[in-house]
């Protein structure tokens, strides 16, 4: 119940300070986002590459096992 509290007060902060008539923050929240963007990007993309290789290493690891339990 707090965590749903304190998200909701966060979520009408951001709300709040994005807002014309609020702190004006909108701008600043654009430029962060913009310049935030391709570091994300790279996080994601990097991850994604380290995901490819354990599945690779799974299947081959599988396929091994798969060729070792028709041998006997």
């Amino acid at each position: 119940m707090v965590a749903i509290i304190v998200g909701l007060v966060l979520i009408a902060f951001t709300v709040f300070a994005a807002l014309p008539g609020g702190l004006a923050w909108g701008a600043e929240i654009i430029a962060f986002l913009k310049g935030s963007s391709p570091v994300l990007a790279a996080f994601v993309g990097l991850i994604s590459v380290f995901i490819g290789i354990a599945d690779l290493k799974d299947k081959n690891e599988a396929k091994k096992e798969e060729e070792a339990s028709k041998e006997e």
